[in-house]
C-alpha cells in the first residue's frame, strides 16, 4: 500500500492532511520565511540549496517566494525569478536552462476533483510542469499542471497556459494559444 505521499508523488489521489506531509510543508514554510526575510544574496543562495530539489550554479529569485514543498522544484542554470512567485510543487516542477520569470509568475501542479463530493473530501491530485531551455515567463502568468513546455517559448503576461507547447513559439492570452512562431531572425 502506498503513503500519501508516495500517491502525491504519483499523481494520484492523496490527502494533503497526511502527517508527513504537514511536517514537510511546514519545514518548506520555515525555510521560505527566512528567504524571504532581510538577509543577504549569499544567505538566500544557501537556502535554495536546501529547499529545491536540484539547482544549476547560478540562481536568482526574489523574494517573496512561496513553495509547498520546495524538493520537486528543479531549476536548470541561469536560472531567474522575479518578485512575488508561487511554485506549488506537489509534483515535480522542472525547469531548463536559462529560465527567465517575471513578477508573480504561478506555477501550480495541485488540482482537484470535478466532482463536489470528491472534492470536498480534501482529497486532491497533481500533475508535473517541465518547461524547457531559454524559455521567458511574463509577469502574471500562470502555468497549470500536466503542462510541458519547448526550447526557446515566450510567454506573454498575463497569459494563463492549460495545455502543452513545442519549441519556438510565443505564447499568451487566456487559454494561452500560439501567438506566433520564432525564427533565426528573431
Amino acid at each position: 500500500m502506498l503513503t500519501e505521499k508516495e500517491k502525491m508523488l504519483a499523481g494520484e489521489m492523496y490527502s494533503p492532511e497526511d502527517s508527513v506531509l504537514v511536517e514537510e510543508r511546514a519545514n518548506a514554510r520555515k525555510l521560505t520565511q527566512e528567504y524571504n526575510g532581510p538577509i543577504s544574496y549569499e544567505e538566500r543562495e544557501n537556502i535554495l540549496k536546501k529547499l529545491l530539489g536540484s539547482t544549476g550554479e547560478s540562481i536568482m529569485i526574489e523574494p517573496s517566494f512561496q513553495v509547498d514543498y520546495g524538493y520537486n522544484i528543479h531549476v536548470g542554470e541561469n536560472f531567474f525569478a522575479n518578485f512575488n512567485c508561487v511554485f506549488l510543487d506537489v509534483c515535480p516542477i522542472r525547469f531548463g536552462k536559462n529560465a527567465m520569470l517575471g513578477s508573480a509568475v504561478h506555477i501550480l501542479t495541485p488540482e482537484h476533483p470535478l466532482d463536489p463530493t470528491e472534492r470536498n473530501s480534501g482529497y486532491e491530485f497533481a500533475r508535473p510542469i517541465t518547461i524547457g531551455d531559454n524559455c521567458w515567463i511574463g509577469g502574471n502568468v500562470t502555468i497549470v499542471g500536466g503542462v510541458t513546455l519547448g526550447d526557446n517559448v515566450v510567454i506573454a503576461a498575463g497569459a494563463t497556459v492549460t495545455k502543452s507547447f513545442g519549441d519556438n513559439v510565443v505564447i499568451g492570452g487566456v487559454p494561452a494559444r500560439v501567438l506566433r512562431e520564432i525564427d533565426v531572425k528573431d
